[in-house]
């Protein structure tokens, strides 16, 4: 019990050599890598960094042969800490769990990797070092982490006006749209009507950023076809099952590390900036003008025009 406590407390080297498989793995380890940076739960962990320390282990398959001191033919270190730092900017995240299984699976891309340990510690949050440490594999991830990192799909954003939302045309135009090949995503601007104002910027902001997601669920309403969607998680299942997507943006915005830099009021930025970030084939705007784009295809429609 006690070799079994030591070990649980030591570096994850220690518990990768007590739990290696019959044959020899190479491993690579990055130690103390400390980061600082915004995650959290908690209200309190908003608007402010905290320091994060990883310590990370990979086995890798042994090079049969002479390495010839070729870089190319190893698992670079850098590789382990571009991970980290490609999942950190990716989005902001909540959990320490979720940034480590997705530092895990980026590593595990990598042709050379067999196995990872991750071990994430939160330094800040009291007085000793709180956090999580997983283990996984490439058997544990079969073809799900590649498919996900180079098949993801190319959706088409469409953003309705408040007139178009109106129309008595809106079913048509989903079933049209529904029925090419790329995935549908539907936004939805303010409604119309006044809502709260209030001096304080960050509250106003998900107070203009709730009162989208109203008017997203008046969309769901209207088509019982449309589905509210408010994270990166429900958005590829969603496009990978065939389902029209409303988006709600308040935690996909309020989360993400290279933000919109428009007013979250301007839901036609907001709107160009998502379709961006989600490397959208098109944004079709039907019923309003939307300003073109050095990121994504941009078509403006007028409502009671074919939108394909």
């Amino acid at each position: 019990m006690s070799t079994e406590i030591r070990q649980a407390f030591a570096h994850p080297a220690e518990r990768a050599i007590a739990t290696a498989a019959d044959g020899p793995v190479d491993r690579i380890s990055l130690r103390d890598h400390i980061v600082e940076v915004e995650i959290g739960a908690f209200q309190s962990e908003r608007g402010t960094t905290q320091r994060i320390c990883f310590n990370i282990v990979v086995e890798v398959q042994p090079i049969v042969g002479l390495i010839d001191d070729d870089v190319d033919r190893i698992l670079s270190y850098d590789r382990v800490t571009e991970a980290i730092a490609t999942e950190l900017a990716e989005e902001r995240v909540n959990l320490l769990e979720t940034l480590a299984a997705r530092i895990a699976e980026r590593i595990l891309l990598e042709p050379q990797a067999l196995r990872t340990f991750v071990r994430i510690e939160k330094l800040d949050r009291g007085p000793g070092a709180l956090g999580v440490e997983i283990v996984r594999s490439r058997a544990d991830l079969g073809d799900a982490a590649t498919d996900a990192e180079h098949l993801r799909p190319h959706p088409r954003v469409v953003y309705l006006s408040n007139d178009a939302l109106r129309s008595e045309h809106l079913g048509t135009w989903i079933d049209a749209l529904q029925s090419q090949t790329a995935p549908l995503i539907l936004t939805v601007g303010l409604p119309d009507g006044p809502r709260p104002k209030v001096t304080h910027p960050l509250a106003q902001r998900r107070i203009d950023l709730l009162a989208i997601e109203q008017n997203g669920w008046v969309l769901a309403a209207r088509d019982t076809r449309c589905k509210v969607v408010s994270t990166r998680t429900e958005l590829d299942w969603a496009m990978k099952n065939g389902q029209v997507c409303v988006w709600a943006p308040s935690k996909i915005v309020l989360d993400a590390v290279d933000g919109p830099k428009s007013a979250f009021s301007d839901a036609v930025a907001l709107t160009t900036w998502f379709a961006a970030m989600m490397e959208a084939s098109e944004l079709l705007s039907i019923g309003a003008d939307v300003p073109p784009s050095d990121h994504v295809s941009v078509r403006n429609a007028p409502i009671g025009e074919t939108v394909l």
